[in-house]
């Protein structure tokens, strides 16, 4: 699992020490993500399944992708749709990714690359592997993440960053033993690079067999920790976790993730995801490719996207034949 990593984690800055008057968040759930299949037919596990969107807001829907690995022709991605009303988040941890859009946005993402899409008021997107990795096979891991837009943005102008694994933020535990990657918003004074309508933070967290992991957390935020691999115990209940699984955070200001001693040999390490934004609190109406506030919009935004009116699929230019 490469993503970005560092040879000596002590050379980095750390994450904020624990005042003895910050409050621990308690777990409140812990739902193991079911197995599914996506766009062509790739694996993928629904990491929000049987969550209250109220625990979840401002995010809508999380898919873990793989971890699997690809013999030569096998690598699979989605067909052309659309989105309106919200934000996708893609990361690779493993493997490469391709992306197009109607609105001018794409390109290649890899080992702790990240993809944010705005889809704000109607957009059209591919996401496939590239050529040389459906001819050659190869592991294929990472995740996407829906992220909310108030009322008020949901018609926003489309928008699209291109986060390259090196701009993200580096820290370590104050032990050494975990790696932080701060994809967006902030650990104590460390900004991520993402740049977020809604207020959210994003982290991708290595916690080293036996060492522990805590973090400040706002307390507007909700807390959720998901596990891509690895087992340990989140909360200062040690609530255990293993791969696939979500935990779901009380109130608070400090979130703690412990590794178990022992790690399986293909997972030497506890790999977690700790996300959090501010709740939007509005009505939520969801349906295929759209999240809006209601009905009425929903069925407005597939006529949109009947119409053509969500944009329209770039031509590309065929091998052997000039582009005018």
């Amino acid at each position: 699992m490469p993503a970005v990593t560092v040879e000596n984690l002590l050379v980095l800055p750390r994450v904020p020490e624990i005042a003895p008057t910050q409050v621990d968040r308690e777990v409140r759930s812990v739902t193991t993500a079911p197995a599914g299949f996506e766009g062509e037919g790739f694996p993928v596990r629904r990491a929000f399944a049987g969550v209250d969107l109220k625990d979840l807001d401002p995010f809508i829907h999380m898919d873990q992708m793989g971890e699997v690995e690809y013999a030569p022709g096998e690598p699979k991605g989605t067909p052309w749709h659309p989105h309106r009303g919200f934000e996708t988040v893609t990361y690779m941890i493993d493997g490469t990714f391709q992306h197009h859009d109607s609105n001018g946005g794409g390109g290649l993402i890899t080992d702790g690359d990240t993809q944010w899409m705005t889809a704000g008021g109607g957009i059209l997107h591919i996401e496939k592997p590239p050529e040389s990795l459906v001819v050659s096979g190869g592991l294929f891991h990472g995740f996407q993440l829906w992220v909310n837009l108030p009322a008020s943005l949901k018609m926003t102008q489309p928008r699209y960053q291109d986060i390259r694994g090196g701009e993200v933020a580096l820290l370590s535990s104050t032990d050494g033993g975990a790696l932080v990657r701060v994809i967006a918003g902030s650990v104590g004074d460390h900004d991520g690079p993402g740049v977020t309508h809604t207020p959210i933070t994003l982290v991708h967290a290595t916690v080293a067999a036996g060492a522990r992991l805590r973090m400040p957390w706002r307390t507007d935020f909700n807390a959720l920790v998901y596990v891509l691999a690895g087992r340990g115990t989140v909360g200062p209940s040690r609530r255990p976790v293993e791969s696939g699984q979500l935990a779901v955070f009380g109130p608070g200001d400090t979130i703690t993730v412990d590794a178990a001693d022992t790690q399986e040999s293909r997972s030497p390490a506890l790999e977690v995801l700790v996300l959090g934004g501010a709740p939007i609190r509005e009505p939520v109406a969801a349906y295929g490719p759209f999240v809006m506030n209601t009905r009425r919009e929903l069925i407005q935004a597939f006529e949109d996207y009947q119409a053509g009116r969500l944009g329209s699929i770039p031509a590309e230019p065929h091998p052997g034949h000039d582009v005018l």
